[in-house]
């Protein structure tokens, strides 16, 4: 799983409703066909999640640990190559490099469909990560819609990588039961495909392309982003989140077919109704985290909960379905919470001008985790059954937990970007910026003919910060 969906699911459809008529169709055809270009290539990698253990089980050279690192290896290439693969689309094109990551892409899935060995499947698998194009895709939105209507872009994007979780999590044992798992390889052949050709004739071309500081890495800035113990509490709850999440989908199957004795083809019955609860959950939790301003309450007791769901699947030795199904339902919950949390508070946190800096980062954590849970789950698997598994997650969740409760408050601030005058002096501009009631920081780049503001939404007035910056 990539970079983008963690940094935009938050991003509600109340919010893009409330602002649609400002987007214009030539932006809205933008963001919504490289969102289904997302979509189609993360569909098939989040399909297999639920399938995949059963299948690599009859693998040549087979073992849970080669196992795990066969399900999580590719956020090892994808974490490596992500903020790389952006930076060579601002030299060579953005449809130049996403076209490239989607022939990457189905190269890896189509020798992972080809392989008959757990070796095969891994290197399949490690080509299939290093098409990292979610990077490229972000800076293409930005690209193609102007500074108004890009939060309501990205919120497109975002919303269709939450679906497509969701719904790869029910279709995938229902797809392996009609074409089997290596078909579900070959379909992801098929959808970067689609996605090449929607790249290339629905995505409108840029007119120019340039970097956007609020949604590409700056190379400049990543050192600092490194140096903020804030944002790195928050890069570590991704990786600990999708940690946990790989390592748990390398035995939580076996254990719904020992309690329930569903197959793996028959578990989308209960993935459904945990994923229906889990929404109806994620809903209230972030209205109060967000416009009640309790987000760190909120943050610190979805932390809490996924502890306590890892605490009963290790203490559930005897595989009580009782205890299971409530477990999933409390881990599934507070996943989406966080996933729909994360984001928003990498936003409040980041300095205006780093936002992009400071995602690119936390979404390479993310693929980091996703690799580092499916090798250190696998090899625990492999050593201490599935209890070993749940322990592993347990001290993961048990370190989250501590980190959550000793980062500071948040300053429910939202990056705002605005057009400046060709002549503006910078520094007196950006003192002036300083002085309109709801801005609390604010950085005037030159050079990009913008001023980045953190703001507080409540009570900041747009009107009056546009009207000094193009005096």
């Amino acid at each position: 799983m990539e970079c983008s969906r963690s940094a935009l699911y938050q991003r509600s459809i109340c919010s893009i409703a409330y602002d649609w008529p400002k987007m214009d169709k030539q932006e809205f055809r933008a963001a919504s066909s490289l969102a289904a270009v997302f979509s189609v290539r993360l569909l098939g990698l989040f399909m297999i999640y639920p399938v995949f253990v059963a299948y690599a089980q009859n693998l040549d050279g087979a073992t849970p640990y080669l196992i795990g690192e066969a399900l999580g290896v590719y956020g090892l290439s994808q974490g490596l190559l992500q903020i790389p693969f952006g930076l060579m689309s601002d030299r060579i094109g953005r449809k130049t490099m996403i076209v490239f990551g989607l022939l990457l892409f189905a190269l890896g899935s189509a020798i992972a469909a080809m392989s008959t060995s757990i070796g095969g499947v891994i290197f399949g698998r490690v080509l299939q990560g290093a098409g990292a194009v979610g990077s490229v895709i972000l800076a293409l939105v930005a690209d193609l819609t102007t500074e108004e209507s890009r939060t309501k872009a990205m919120a497109i994007v975002g919303i269709s990588i939450g679906f497509s979780f969701m719904f790869a999590l029910v279709a995938g044992p229902i797809a392996a039961q009609l074409i089997a798992v290596d078909g579900i390889f070959w379909l992801m052949v098929v959808l970067a495909f689609i996605g090449i050709a929607i790249t290339l004739f629905v995505v409108p071309t840029p007119k120019r392309v340039q970097v956007h500081r609020d949604a590409e890495t700056v190379p400049a800035l990543i050192w600092s982003a490194l140096r903020n113990k804030e944002l790195l509490r928050l890069d570590f709850g991704i990786f600990a989140l999708h940690a946990m999440l790989t390592s748990s989908f390398l035995v939580v199957p076996g254990l719904l077919h020992g309690s329930l004795g569903l197959t793996s083809y028959d578990q989308w019955m209960v993935y459904l109704p945990v994923l229906i609860v889990s929404v109806a959950v994620m809903v209230p939790a972030i209205i109060v985290a967000e416009k009640h301003r309790r987000m760190k309450s909120v943050f610190v007791l979805a932390v809490a909960a996924l502890m306590v769901s890892q605490v009963l699947l290790y203490a559930n030795s005897s595989n009580n379905v009782y205890v299971l199904l409530p477990a999933l339902i409390i881990f599934f919950s507070g996943f989406i919470v966080m996933e729909a949390s994360l984001p928003s508070l990498i936003t409040k946190t980041a300095p205006p001008d780093a936002k992009g800096t400071a995602m690119g980062i936390y979404s390479s954590l993310q693929f980091f985790g996703i690799f580092v849970g499916g090798v250190i789950g696998g090899w625990a698997n492999q050593y201490g059954g599935t209890g070993a598994v749940f322990l592993m997650t347990t001290v993961i969740a048990v370190g989250w937990l501590v980190v959550a409760v000793t980062m500071k408050q948040p300053s429910y601030l939202s990056t705002r970007l605005v057009r400046i005058a060709d002549s503006a002096d910078t520094q007196t501009l950006a003192a002036r910026l300083l002085q309109v009631r709801g801005v609390a920081e604010a950085v005037v780049i030159a050079e990009e003919k913008l001023a980045y503001l953190k703001v507080d939404s409540k009570i900041f007035d747009p009107v009056e910060a546009e009207a000094l910056s193009r005096a």
